[in-house]
């Protein structure tokens, strides 16, 4: 008996008032006693049910209906329009720290834009930017990215003279995860934008994730690497060629040799555009 009665002191007041209504309850019993005939006590009374019966119709309400978000769509093509916009690499940086469409832009640190030399012929393109990169604003600068170095100084390039890089991605993914291809899209007009401004005479992706991206295909770096395939850059064709991602190299040293390959035939591409 005990619990029923802690049961009924939790009960709301309002949800009890509107299980007596819906029970055909019509009148209020109070310990004192009430002249129904007297009009003042009626108009109390029913003042009281009046604002009761309010405060159920209130809570009983469906909330309004929201206004749909905007659509992935409506996104990438805000992401366009802020791209063509841009007339030189400063104007399209500008537009990047702007642009609220990619939800990777909260959690990140720094919108990473470019480093390099972008007076020269050759485009990198990576991925994403990672930990370090988040830190200090600039793409492959951590391990990864000295690794990249010392395989372009290798074939006597470096960042500093002789190319200019740049990702498929401004801010770095959480947790350094793989970009989905929803983030990608919604970034691809400011990628593509850059080249344009850019103009290189051949471009190098770095990894799978940039491959898949500019070059909208589903085949894997392992086979896309070493090979040589064309960018359409208006009436022009921009040789351009897939090679490992240095993480990846760093995981998997063997697959080094075949970067080695890939390098020499940069270098001498380069030698037959100049």
């Amino acid at each position: 008996m005990n619990k029923n009665v802690a049961v009924d002191r939790d009960l709301d007041p309002a949800n009890m008032l509107k299980w007596y209504i819906e029970c055909g309850v019509n009148e209020t019993i109070s310990n004192s006693e009430i002249n129904w005939f007297e009009e003042n006590n009626n108009i109390v009374i029913n003042q009281q049910v009046n604002e009761n019966t309010s405060i159920i119709s209130k809570r009983s309400q469906k909330p309004a209906v929201q206004p749909p978000l905007t659509t992935n769509k409506e996104i990438i093509e805000n992401a366009e329009k802020l791209a063509a916009a841009s007339t030189t690499l400063d104007e399209l940086k500008a537009a990047i720290l702007s642009f609220d469409g990619c939800s990777l832009k909260k959690t990140a640190s720094n919108t990473v834009f470019s480093d390099g030399n972008p007076k020269s012929d050759i485009m990198l393109i990576g991925e994403a930017p990672g930990a370090e990169e988040d830190r200090t604003g600039k793409p492959f600068v951590g391990e990864a990215g000295q690794l990249l170095d010392k395989m372009f100084a290798a074939v006597n390039m470096t960042r500093k003279d002789d190319f200019y890089v740049a990702n498929v991605l401004p801010w770095r993914p959480p947790g350094n995860r793989k970009p989905t291809e929803a983030e990608c899209n919604v970034c691809l007009p400011f990628l593509r934008r850059h080249i344009e401004l850019f103009d290189p005479k051949m471009i190098i992706l770095i990894g799978g994730t940039s491959a898949s991206a500019l070059l909208n295909v589903q085949t894997g770096i392992t086979k896309l690497r070493g090979k040589w395939l064309e960018y359409s850059l208006g009436e022009q064709k921009i040789p351009i060629m897939p090679i490992f991602h240095p993480a990846y190299l760093l995981r998997q040293p063997h697959f080094k040799k075949q970067t080695w390959h890939d390098l020499l035939s940069i270098k001498e591409k380069i030698g037959r555009i100049d």
